[in-house]
């Protein structure tokens, strides 16, 4: 008997935890199971049913591909309703939004004291980045959480990035960043490991964020503004109305971000 104590023990401690994360008594969807033994292959975060009976969504990060579980097929586009709207593109934003609620802001670039918040995606070579945060910095009623998603076509954002990392004052530098003071290259590149890995945690959480092009912005936790779209930025500051989503007509005055390439 004493011998099965400590199995006991963890078996108990196990339905304890089990209870804690509310994972005790779940169990997946049959779809879930039946996509599963059909695409084992295909690793998906969460499945849920669409507008279309016997078809689910299936999403993994930012992605979304489409499951005809009837016929076993799988699809990739958009679903778009009879008013033009793109019922994905409407879907993808939402869940954007709901993984930026879980960023770890301490990793970003705090500036700012406002009440209102901003989370922003950019890139220190991006123009149209530029054009935003000259925007945002006459803005004094705003927090901004500043993360960087360097693009692969800018061949020195990265090493802005990391002499950014390195200041003592990192809102300065990257104030001086985005205003173009770096680009004579006349700074001092850091070589720091430090300086190395929040660049790619940095890279990381834009990655599993879905973005894919810069500036982006989530305005309150529940806006998004995609490119250096200043109506959108203020009707989201004001909660006047819902900023634009991606691949939606683009509102007067609005600048097309820089695309992932």
């Amino acid at each position: 008997m004493k011998k099965s104590l400590p199995l006991l023990c963890t078996l108990i401690a196990g339905i304890a935890l089990s209870v804690l994360l509310g994972t005790a008594g779940f169990c997946a969807e049959p779809y879930e199971e039946t996509f599963k033994k059909t695409y084992p292959q295909i690793p998906f975060d969460s499945m849920r049913p669409t507008v279309v009976k016997g078809l689910y969504e299936v999403s993994k990060g930012a992605d979304i591909i489409y499951y005809f579980e009837e016929q076993g097929l799988l699809f990739v586009g958009e679903i778009i309703d009879k008013t033009g709207k793109s019922l994905t593109d409407e879907r993808k934003t939402e869940m954007l939004v709901a993984n930026t609620r879980k960023l770890p802001l301490d990793k970003a670039i705090k500036i700012g004291n406002g009440k209102q918040t901003i989370i922003e995606f950019t890139d220190p070579d991006c123009p149209y980045c530029r054009r935003a945060a000259s925007f945002l910095d006459a803005r004094k009623d705003v927090t901004r959480y500043v993360f960087f998603f360097p693009l692969p076509s800018h061949k020195d954002a990265e090493n802005k990035i990391k002499y950014i990392f390195c200041s003592s004052d990192r809102a300065k530098a990257y104030d001086d960043a985005m205003k173009g003071k770096l680009d004579t290259q006349k700074y001092t590149v850091c070589k720091k490991q430090e300086a190395t890995d929040l660049l790619n945690i940095h890279k990381e959480i834009g990655s599993r964020a879905g973005v894919n092009g810069t500036p982006m912005f989530i305005v309150n936790g529940k806006e998004l503004v995609v490119g250096a779209n200043f109506p959108a930025l203020e009707a989201a500051l004001k909660g006047d109305t819902p900023a634009p989503a991606p691949g939606s007509p683009a509102a007067p005055g609005a600048v097309e971000p820089d695309k992932k390439k």
